[in-house]
Parts: C-alpha cells; structure tokens; sequence
C-alpha cells in the first residue's frame, strides 16, 4: 500500500495536483477524488468500481485524508478534494494509540478536566506542548494548515477507543428527548393506537385506505397534525407538499419546493437520463436569466457549477440542503400560520371508530 501511495506522489507519473483555495485558505498540492479513481484504474488495469474500492481503503487507513468532509473516511468520485498524507502519520509508524496523544490535539476549553485526568504526567505534557506552539509558530500559514489537516485526518482514523474529548450528551437530556418524541407520537403509533375508522386487514372495511391515498383532497385531522411536528414530515407527504406548494405559490416563491422536488428525482431516478435531468435542472433554476432562478449563496453556486461539469446523483445536494434549509426556516413557519393551512384544517377529516354490529359479534364468538 505505501509503495503505491509513494507512486501516486510521483511527480511525473502520479496523480496530477495543484494548489486549490477553500473559502481563504490556500491548499498546496491537492488531489480531486475522480483523478485518484482514474490513477488507480489505469495503473492497475481495474474498473473504476474496484479503482474506487482502493481508493477508499486508502482513505480508511489514513494513507489519503480529505480536505472538506474529514468525518467520512471514503473516496468519492468526483472533485471533492484530498490530500496524501505525511509519512510521519503513516499506520506503519505504529503510533501507540494514548489518550495522552490525543490531549494535545483537544481543545483548549477542556483545560481543567484535563489537568485533574492527566495530573501524573502534566509537566510532560505542558513541556511537548509548548515545544508544538514553538515550532508551530515558526512555520508559514500555508504550512500550518497543511500539518493540522495531516493531523487532524490522523486522529480520525486511529482515534483511541475512549477519547477525553468526545461530546457526551447528558443522560437526562436525551431520555427528555425520547420522551418527548414518544409522547408527539403517541396517537400516530399503530401498535399504540388502532387505525380509524377500523382496520382494513380485521373489517374488509376499506375507508381507511381512501382517507390517507397520498393525493387526497381532504385528509384526515391526524395526517394534518404530523404537518406541525417537522417541516421534514410535511415534504414527506405527498399531499402535505401539494398543499405547501399552493402556499408558496400564494408568495411567489414557488421555484424553491421545485428545485427540491428535481434534486430528489434526480437523487432517485434512473441512471441513464441523470446527466440529462442534470443540466435541465441547471437551465431552469441556476442558470443567469433561467426562468426560475433560485437564489443561493455564491460559494454553494460554484460548488454546484463545479459539480455539474461531471455530474453524478448527489450533485445538486449542497443546493438542495441550502434551500431546504431556507424554506424551513422562513417558508414553513408562515405557512403554519397561513389561511392555506388554516382550510386545510379546516376541511381535515375526522373519521369515527367502527362500530361492529352485536349479532356478526355473536356469531363471530
């Protein structure tokens, strides 16, 4: 693994790199996932599927780290960014895997807990650490942020089993939360509660299917209240997002539920018309002067446009979270409060429990 690695690095006939900018820092020698897959594939005469493979092993072991999502240890096959790691964090150096180590990569906010756990061998932290900021402040930015990402990308791979810095949620905070949950959906639990008017499966009585077909025209009080729990629920069903789409189009802004809905038939549908659905997404919400232009912010626009010069499923995903978000935050809590909701309410069904007849109990019994 660390020949072909030293092989990838090669200046002539490894993986081509170059300097590339996040937001306003400078990345020396980067490398984009599509170019590692191709690398290997052609290095070793493979499919880009098992190219890919061995790339992502690659990643899993530390021997490559990613620049932008560092919490995912794979390789992805496109212009996402990564770097080959230093030699020093190498599996091969057989670091000895110590919450001591790892100390010096925590956070300066855990100062006190750290001092009370570690009080048997402090001053040989306090000495190495110091000696860190030393050396560290006399090396150029560039290089700074080349060696925190190369240690950064090493602690997510070998991180000890017991790290001292790992967020831990209070018990009582998240047995509030289950609670709370159960308690939101109590009477939406069918194991809890029966279906009304009555079962399909136990009266042959299919009212219950007809209330809650996914497009239809009057839903019931209890499918209308799930609206109210989340913004997730609502999008979620289909007849929810007919009646957020009749709101938004109230406020002319209907063009951000459809640039949701194509990234979700692009996310899903069929491989053969992806670049197609692709670029007709592009024309008609991203475009300058696009007949339904969305607006989003200008660093999630290049990444997009970036993308799109290869596009895959997940593409369009950080312009999808950008809009989701912004509907749920501005969007959904007026439309909560709006007379569109307000009638859907309004008209919402409230079926009664079926009620069996005495003598087909009897003979039944």
């Amino acid at each position: 693994m660390e020949a072909v690695v030293l092989e990838m690095q090669d200046p002539k006939t490894g993986v081509k790199s170059q300097t590339q900018r996040l937001v306003i820092t400078t990345i020396p020698h980067a490398i984009t996932g599509e170019d590692i897959v191709e690398w290997i594939a052609n290095r070793f005469k493979i499919d880009a599927a098992e190219a890919r493979a061995m790339g992502t092993m690659m990643v899993a072991f530390g021997y490559i780290y990613p620049l932008q999502d560092h919490k995912r240890l794979i390789l992805k096959p496109d212009t996402s960014l990564y770097r080959f790691q230093t030699p020093y964090f190498w599996p091969a150096q057989q670091w000895p895997v110590e919450d001591t180590d790892y100390g010096h990569f925590s956070f300066q906010e855990q100062y006190n807990n750290l001092h009370k756990w570690m009080n048997h061998k402090w001053d040989f932290i306090v000495m190495q650490a110091k000696e860190q900021y030393r050396a560290g402040k006399e090396r150029k930015k560039p290089d700074r942020v080349v060696f925190d990402c190369q240690e950064r990308a090493y602690w997510v791979v070998h991180r000890p089993p017991q790290c001292i810095m790992r967020p831990r949620v209070k018990s009582s905070v998240s047995i509030g939360a289950l609670v709370k949950y159960t308690t939101t959906y109590k009477q939406h639990d069918p194991f809890l509660y029966p279906c009304l008017p009555s079962n399909p499966w136990l009266t042959d009585d299919v009212t219950y299917w007809h209330l809650n077909m996914p497009n239809v025209e009057n839903p019931t009080k209890m499918r209308v209240e799930r609206w109210t729990f989340s913004f997730g629920e609502l999008l979620s069903d289909p007849r929810g997002r007919a009646d957020f789409r009749l709101f938004l189009k109230k406020e002319f802004s209907g063009e951000n539920l459809a640039f949701w809905e194509a990234c979700e038939d692009l996310k899903w549908g069929a491989a053969a018309t992806m670049q197609e659905k692709a670029q007709q997404i592009y024309k008609t919400f991203l475009a300058r002067g696009a007949p339904r232009w969305i607006n989003i912010d200008g660093k999630t626009m290049e990444i997009t446009v970036k993308g799109l010069s290869h596009p895959h499923r997940y593409v369009l995903d950080a312009a999808q979270t950008h809009i989701y978000m912004l509907m749920k935050k501005d969007s959904y809590g007026r439309y909560l409060k709006s007379p569109v909701f307000k009638e859907t309410q309004k008209k919402a069904v409230a079926p009664e429990a079926h009620k069996f007849r005495l003598d087909i109990m009897h003979n039944a019994l």
